[in-house]
């Protein structure tokens, strides 16, 4: 203090302005640093390094518990012990790499797909698509080699020469309908050679599974490609317009493998058959897989309230509810979308187009932004089709979080909205996308602090210019009264 008010007592005019405007600039800089780092990261950068750095020095670091899981009230204990907080998903629903998302960059320039993401995309297919039996298959070889291949054309590449080993190659064929083709009929064109191969290959290993262990993991790996390739086919007649085709080969894939529940396929069914306008058929599927016991997913819970909506929207007035009150129809349809809101609070921003839409990734995180892009990137057209329903949801949503606590403390129908989804959503989703956020954050204290520093520096540049004299010996006044009041308390 005595420094500063010594050092104020001798400034001139041009100095004064100097600092003023010295300490303005600096203080700007910090401020635009911390909010950077603050819509990149979600925490203040000053915050944070005084947590980890500062606090551990002077009074030791406080120990946290982890929040709890989130699923859904009533799942069961095991399935919450199994499952990690924040486990991100392959979503059932994902873009074909050539002909779909290197298309969107080809027009954009902009990379729809995170490292992190197609990091996650190249794990599965080395679980899926390989097996300890690959080195008796020099074809199989290669294509344990491509999958961890991290440039597209090497593995294409490779994938070709797997096929020169062996033109009955299945992962070969999957590799380049995903990624070398660039329409879906190419796409399709790949699969269809994929599931000729796939299906001998698995007939092959069928016979001799019991064999040994090493041939029980080939029947695995196997009938991971034949699913794969008949998911991808039904997904390419859907794409195509041949919604029935698709229906019916879904159909029967989950008739066949119905121990590959987790792999959701229901959930490309739903879409199908919502575009059908098949909504008898939609809900004896939502009777089989909404169930208590099982997780859910924004697709099950929006669907649910999307047909509860159905039977209503189209009457629905918020003028003659409110006169009337809501009647059992009504009071269901409400319901049935607080509950979806309170599963995934991001999708109605989506459905109500408050924020735009990107390509949605190849993993998504339940709960969480990624799995609302996904969502509403299918099923925005459904809300539409159907009269009022996106009316009936614009008026309600909002009254979700009236019943919620705050802080999440404890959920209403579902587990806490887990804090870990910010994190994860923004190594899924592409940097040129605002994250949404649950629940909206407070600006950090020292956002504030920096925006009101920068400020008051700004206004003393600001007068000093217009009024140096004036200002200097304001200073001087200053320090002459801090002088003043330091030697009435000595």
């Amino acid at each position: 203090l005595l420094t500063v008010t010594v050092f104020l007592s001798t400034l001139t005019p041009k100095f004064y302005f100097a600092l003023t405007v010295t300490s303005s600039f600096i203080s700007g800089l910090i401020f635009v640093f911390e909010w950077w780092h603050f819509r990149k990261y979600g925490t203040s950068f000053i915050e944070q390094v005084s947590v980890s750095h500062l606090r551990p020095l002077i009074g030791g670091a406080e120990s946290s518990s982890p929040p709890p899981a989130a699923f859904s009230a009533g799942d069961n204990d095991t399935s919450r012990q199994n499952m990690p907080e924040c486990k991100v998903w392959r979503n059932p629903l994902n873009l074909f790499r050539g002909a779909e998302y290197s298309r969107y960059m080809w027009v954009t320039g902009k990379e729809p797909l995170t490292y992190y993401d197609m990091n996650l995309s190249a794990q599965d297919h080395q679980n899926f698509f390989t097996c300890d039996t690959d080195a008796l298959r020099p074809s199989d070889t290669v294509m344990q080699k491509a999958w961890r291949e991290r440039n597209p054309q090497a593995r294409i590449k490779a994938a070709y020469q797997a096929l020169e080993l062996n033109n009955d190659c299945a992962t070969a064929y999957v590799l380049l309908a995903e990624e070398e083709a660039t329409t879906i009929v190419d796409a399709e064109k790949y699969f269809k050679q994929a599931l000729k191969a796939g299906e001998m290959i698995y007939r092959r290993s069928q016979n001799c599974h019991s064999q040994s262990p090493q041939h029980e993991a080939q029947l695995r790996r196997d009938t991971n490609v034949l699913v794969y390739v008949k998911r991808r086919l039904a997904m390419c007649a859907r794409k195509l317009g041949r919604i029935r085709e698709a229906v019916k080969m879904m159909r029967d894939l989950m008739k066949e493998f119905p121990l590959l529940s987790m792999l959701n396929i229901h959930e490309n069914l739903l879409e199908a058959l919502l575009e059908l306008q098949a909504y008898a058929d939609v809900q004896a599927v939502l009777a089989k897989y909404d169930d208590i016991s099982l997780p859910k997913s924004a697709a099950i819970c929006y669907t649910a309230a999307l047909l509860k909506a159905r039977a209503v929207s189209e009457r629905f007035s918020p003028e003659t509810a409110s006169k009337r009150g809501l009647s059992t129809a009504e009071i269901n349809a409400v319901e049935a979308i607080h509950r979806a809101v309170e599963f995934n609070p991001h999708v109605p921003k989506y459905l109500l187009e408050m924020k735009s839409l990107v390509l949605p990734p190849e993993h998504i995180l339940k709960r969480g932004d990624s799995e609302a892009v996904a969502y509403a990137f299918f099923h925005l057209q459904h809300w539409k089709r159907i009269e009022g329903a996106l009316n009936l949801l614009h008026c309600t949503w909002e009254g979700t979080f009236r019943m919620i606590p705050y802080p999440l403390e404890k959920g209403h129908l579902f587990y806490p909205y887990p804090s870990c989804t910010e994190t994860a959503d923004r190594e899924l989703l592409p940097t040129f996308h605002e994250v949404s956020v649950y629940p909206q954050k407070e600006l950090p204290f020292f956002i504030h602090f920096t925006a009101g520093l920068c400020s008051f520096s700004a206004m003393l540049a600001l007068l000093t210019h217009q009024f140096p004299e004036l200002m200097v010996i304001l200073a001087k006044a200053v320090s002459t009264a801090v002088w003043g009041l330091l030697g009435y308390a000595l």
